[in-house]
Formats: structure tokens, sequence, C-alpha cells
């Protein structure tokens, strides 16, 4: 599914666009989406989910490729942990879910270029898992 937004900034003369796609949408099962684009993208941020929680988790890992065939492990995902001034990013391969809830991770598009990127839900024991990516060109 995708959603397209678009923001336009008086201030700016650029128009950026984004959109919102959902490559795992209320999955039950260990599950790992299909390819997305992220040509001419400049900003990515995930939004993971787990729902219809009674025991176990849910790993959710992004890994990206310049093919479409040969795929890598992203491990920079920026958490979205408190941290101090003093600390730099928390980096990570990806947040386990343990409840009924939602995480967002950031990918670092300032260092890091690739032509497709997809999800992994990773189920232990019960659960429903949503992965939605909000890209902005």
């Amino acid at each position: 599914m995708l959603c397209p937004l678009t923001r336009i900034n008086m201030g700016e003369s650029t128009v950026k666009r984004v959109t919102v796609s959902t490559p795992l949408d209320g999955v039950t099962a260990t599950t790992t989406s299909s390819a997305l684009p992220m040509d001419n993208v400049t900003k990515a941020t995930w939004v993971f989910t787990r729902a219809d929680h009674s025991s176990g988790s849910t790993a959710f890992t992004v890994e990206v490729s310049a093919d479409n065939s040969t795929w890598i492990g992203y491990n920079k995902l920026i958490s979205n942990a408190t941290n101090t001034n003093s600390q730099t990013l928390i980096r990570t391969a990806g947040p386990t879910l343990s409840s009924n809830t939602s995480e967002t991770v950031t990918m670092d598009l300032e260092h890091d270029t690739f032509a497709y990127v997809r999800v992994t839900a990773t189920e232990t024991t019960d659960g429903t898992h949503t992965a939605k990516l909000i890209r902005q060109y």
C-alpha cells in the first residue's frame, strides 16, 4: 500500500514528496517483504509494530541491495532511544518488540545509498507484525 503525501514549504524553492508504504501488513508468521526502491530517497524512517501479543517477540531487520539480488544486513539503523548530549547516535540492526507496541528507526542516508531495501519480521511464538516505510524524496 502506497500513500503519497506532498509537502510544500513556502520558504524553500524545492517541493519534497513523502510516501508511506506498508511492506509487511499484519503478517502472522516470519516474513520477508518484497524489495522497495530507494531511488532519489533523501530520508527514510521505519515504523515497526507488534500486536496481538500473548508471549514471544518480533525481531525486525532491514536488508539493502544494489541489484535486488544480493542482500546485506543493514546494521546502521538509528534508534529512537533517548541518549544524553554527550552520546552519539545509537545504531542497531533492528528492534525486538516483546509487547503490543511500536518503535521507529531511521536509516542513515547521509552516509549511505543503495538501490533497494526490504524488511524481515521474525516471529517467536505469536503476534501480528507490521512494518511501514516513510520515504522523503
